[in-house]
Order: structure tokens, then sequence, then C-alpha cells
């Protein structure tokens, strides 16, 4: 669904309630029941189930990221159908290419969702108190993903995974954005890039109004239907930046790229629409 979201309300303002605001709310708590159902159902049932048909552990985990992709798909699916929200993702098919390293930044707790659900055989660094959660902790390591304990085996495995041709998710800061504030990176994710990947591609996420951000219980939902838009943006070949200085400074320097393009893309965004009302 291609539409131009209105601007977030000012701070301290309170505008009305619109778009089945009750109903939104009872969807909500419905969708974060079934995220949780979800985890646990891949962890007691899909999984067991696929394991049976053997294989190697390549096989095995390959298996369990479309299985949890598929799952995402669906969610996703689900809450547009209900009205919790709409999206808009373009270049969704120049994900997942051998040794990619897909770079996103991370305004709200779906992020992972819409991306993973889209690219189904992509690898993922993710959180490392995840690994513990009850709901997430089986899927995680059912699929292989790399949990973030910002080690240094943690950047050597990473690089691994790509220079091993899978497609790697990473995203850069570590956590939500803050409200009010741009993406900043840190420079590991850099790192990994230039040690493994075949090709980095930024991937910008905008969403409005903003949700679910870090802190945000569930039930704090917006006035109105968020709406995500998602644009796959040029390819970057880390060889360019690798050639031209040791790799700590071609990592500092990449990472002030990528900087300067979030930033560029996220304010002219904002820009855009604040012309347009």
């Amino acid at each position: 669904m291609n539409t131009s979201p209105l601007q977030d309300p000012l701070p301290g303002t309170n505008p009305p309630r619109q778009d089945a605001w009750l109903w939104r709310l009872f969807a909500t708590g419905l969708a974060f029941t079934l995220f949780g159902l979800g985890g646990l159902a891949l962890r007691l049932i899909v999984f067991p189930l696929l394991r049976l048909r053997g294989g190697s552990a390549d096989e095995r985990q390959q298996r369990a990221r479309v299985a949890i992709a598929w799952t995402f798909r669906y969610f996703v699916r689900f809450m547009v159908f209900v009205g919790i929200l709409t999206i808009d993702f373009r270049g969704a098919e120049r994900l997942g290419r051998p040794g990619q390293m897909i770079i996103a930044n991370h305004p709200s707790l779906l992020d992972v969702v819409f991306l993973v659900g889209h690219v189904a055989k992509t690898n993922c660094v993710v959180k490392h108190a995840l690994v513990s959660n009850v709901f997430t902790r089986g899927p995680i390591l059912a699929a292989g993903y790399i949990s973030n304990n910002e080690s240094l085996d943690m950047l050597d495995q990473a690089a691994q995974v790509l220079r091993d041709g899978q497609a790697l998710l990473v995203f850069p800061e570590g956590g939500r954005t803050p409200r009010d504030s741009m993406p900043r990176f840190h420079r590991g994710a850099c790192a990994i890039a230039l040690r493994g990947a075949c090709v980095i591609t930024p991937v910008v996420i905008r969403m409005n109004p903003r949700s679910l951000t870090k802190g945000e219980p569930w039930y704090r939902i917006p006035h109105r239907r968020m709406h995500y838009t998602i644009h796959v943006g040029p390819d970057i070949d880390p060889v360019k930046w690798s050639s031209q200085a040791p790799l700590p400074i071609a990592g500092r320097r990449l990472n002030e790229h990528l900087h300067a393009y979030f930033d560029t893309e996220l304010t002219d965004h904002d820009n855009k629409h604040s012309a347009g009302t």
C-alpha cells in the first residue's frame, strides 16, 4: 500500500484518536499474544517435526529459517488485515543474495519481523538477551542466528557466515532508535562487512507515527494506524573501502558514510512530509 502518512503530532499535543482506536488496542494485544504463542509453537512443535526429516546441521538451520520467515510473513499480513498498520516495502527482491550484508536502522520492535519475513534464508545478528527469552530462544537456536555478545568471537563468526555465502542481517544500533533521534551505529557492523561481505546493502525503515520504541509498552498505541516504509538502498562495494586504508580506518570511514546516508534519507523524507502538510 503506497500512502503518504501525516506527520507525528507535536510534543505535548493530544491529537484525536483515529482509525478505530479501541479496536486497534484490542488487535494489538491479540497480535502480541499470537506472537508469543507462535514462538512457543515453533519451539515445541514445528522444529521437532522438522528435525525428524534429518539432514545436516546446515539443512536443519535452513528449514528452521524458512519456518520463521513464513511465520513472520503471515504475522505481518495479520497485522495489516486487522488494521494495526500499513506497509510499503520497495526493493525486497534485492535482499538475500550470497555474501550480502543487510544493514538497517531500527525504529521499532517490528523491524526484524518485516525483514526476516521477506528474506527466508538470511542469517541474523540478534540481541543477546533474546537468547534467554522463553519465547525467542527456540527459534534463535534452531535457526543458528548469531548472538550479539559484543565479543571478538562474535565478529569472527559473523564475518565467516558471509564468507560462507550466507546473507546476514544486522541492526548496527544494537537496539531501537530513541525517539526524536537519528540512528547511531556501532562500528562492529562495518568491521564485519569489511572482513566478510561481498556486498553491503542499506535498508531504510521509516514509521509514522512512531510507536513500539524502546521501553514503550505495547498498549500505548498511537492515535492513528502506523505506516511503515521500507526501502532498499543502493549497494555498497566493501572492497572500495578496504582497499583505500587499513581496516580500522576503513571501518570508521564506512561507518561515517552510513551515518550520512541514513541521516540524509530520513531527514529528506521528514522534510518532504513537512512541506506537504
